[in-house]
């Protein structure tokens, strides 16, 4: 019988403990956010097992710097803080150039140009990621945490610092860009 896991003021008492008790919060870490954090790194990091890989050191990072949580901010937001840094101290050091996967298309388009119904959902997805790539880093950001993590703007926020009006701005420019990308692919 699995044990219930408990809110997150209890896992993060549990968590700053000394005894098996923080072994039992990360292990609660774990059920509640392992998944998530995959579907999120997976997208900065090519390979299922590049994504393992990168997911393992992050829980290392979270019981190494248990102590450094204060509950100023969201559990998840101080784990996805540690991810990202965590991903991208990977691509530095591999290498490689950000790059996402997709195992299904994001988007539907129509359009009444000359390629309806000739174009593929897997080229517009490839398209999509591309136009993404074209986005200034901060308008990248904040377009992949709100249209493919749906996270709302004030947990976007507490991410990156801004204000809720300047990422509302940012992803509506990131939008209008994309579309504008993708007008020119389906127009090409």
């Amino acid at each position: 019988m699995q044990q219930e896991i408990p809110d997150e003021a209890t896992i993060v008492t549990y968590l700053h403990r000394e005894d098996a008790s923080a072994r039992i919060a990360l292990g609660w870490i774990i059920d509640l956010h392992s998944k998530r954090l995959y579907t999120t790194i997976r997208r900065w990091v090519k390979t299922h097992e590049d994504t393992n890989d990168v997911i393992q050191e992050v829980f290392l990072k979270i019981w190494k710097n248990r102590h450094q949580f204060q509950g100023n901010s969201a559990l998840f937001s101080w784990i996805y803080r540690i991810s990202y840094n965590e991903a991208m101290q990977f691509l530095k050091k591999e290498q490689r150039h950000y790059s996402v996967d997709l195992d299904a298309p994001l988007v539907e388009f129509q359009h009444s140009s000359l390629h309806f119904g000739k174009i593929t959902p897997d080229e517009i997805s490839t398209w999509l990621m591309e136009a993404v790539e074209t986005l200034p880093e901060k308008q990248r950001f904040i377009f992949e945490h709100k249209y493919f993590d749906d996270l709302k703007y004030e947990e976007i926020a507490l991410l990156t610092g801004g204000t809720v009006g300047g990422l509302k701005a940012n992803y509506f420019h990131a939008v209008k860009k994309i579309e504008e990308y993708l007008k020119t692919k389906l127009n090409h």
